[in-house]
């Protein structure tokens, strides 16, 4: 029986278990222990773990692997990897004004723009261009799309019309007038439905106007969450691309408000903050 040292933090509700990658035993599977930490009766509870380690040299100075409640690897978690990032701040192991993060989606970069007490830490992180194509997405069509939107998708017999994005993590938008019906039921099944080969996460948004907008989430691989870094992108571009809002805007989530700017460069910027929960050890059982 092992012990594995970790730190929880959160970003507006979302979740995350930060573990540096040199406290976990080569023979530990990642998927395996993620289901267990995560496990919110069993376990510690969380929307994912956020595995880092230090880069020797080049591009990046950290790397980050996210794996989901259900043990499948992330491409990218806006949340999730701005949790980790203030880990390394939290913990004294970072302390320049920029860091530079290497993530299954490329390398994004993060600026700590205020600390608040001991454990509260607003960054604004650039996280790369949005992908638009059925390819990219990727979404399964007839024929190659440049852009996905406004697509039929039948649910227990109601068609909704998606737009779909690809911001590091596939996200598909029902932009909708009100909440107020089974949305959890719907994210459920569009998440593992046939269209989406490598599954998708699921926002329902609800424009409030040109410059707010507001989201109910089903991610992949972890279900409901209060918030999400990506599944606020996602909804922020497709809103500006669609034409509903301007390409600044306030994504509201039950666990709080993250500002996205879809730049005229293309890239990508999310300012929100991350908590220090608490921290503790994990005994992993042969």
């Amino acid at each position: 029986m092992r012990k594995v040292e970790f730190s929880k933090f959160h970003g507006f509700g979302n979740d995350y278990i930060v573990i540096e990658r040199d406290k976990i035993a080569a023979n530990v599977a990642l998927d395996r222990l993620a289901r267990k930490i995560c496990d919110r009766h069993a376990g510690v509870g969380s929307d994912g773990i956020a595995i880092i380690e230090p880069v020797d040299a080049g591009e990046a100075d950290f790397s980050c692997e996210i794996v989901n409640p259900d043990g499948s690897i992330a491409g990218f978690s806006g949340n999730g990897t701005r949790c980790a990032v203030a880990y390394l701040y939290h913990s004294n192991i970072w302390n320049d004004e920029t860091l530079r993060l290497r993530t299954r989606s490329g390398v994004k970069n993060y600026r700590l723009i205020n600390r608040e007490g001991i454990g509260g830490f607003w960054f604004e992180a650039e996280i790369g261009e949005p992908k638009f194509s059925s390819d990219e997405v990727p979404v399964l069509s007839s024929s190659h799309r440049e852009s996905v939107v406004n697509e039929p998708i039948e649910i227990d017999g109601r068609v909704h019309g998606f737009s779909a994005v690809n911001v590091g993590n596939p996200v598909a938008c029902i932009f909708v007038d009100t909440f107020d019906f089974d949305w959890r039921s719907v994210g459920r099944k569009i998440e593992t439905h046939q269209a989406f080969p490598d599954r998708v996460n699921v926002v329902f948004v609800r424009v409030i106007d040109t410059e707010n907008i507001e989201l109910r989430i089903w991610e992949r691989g972890a279900g409901e969450t209060a918030a999400s870094g990506t599944c606020s992108a996602g909804a922020a571009v497709l809103s500006a691309f669609l034409l509903k809002t301007q390409r600044s805007v306030n994504v509201h989530s039950p666990g709080g408000i993250t500002r996205v700017v879809w730049r005229d460069d293309g890239e990508i910027v999310l300012t929100g903050r991350a908590d220090f929960a608490f921290r503790g050890e994990w005994l992993v059982r042969d």
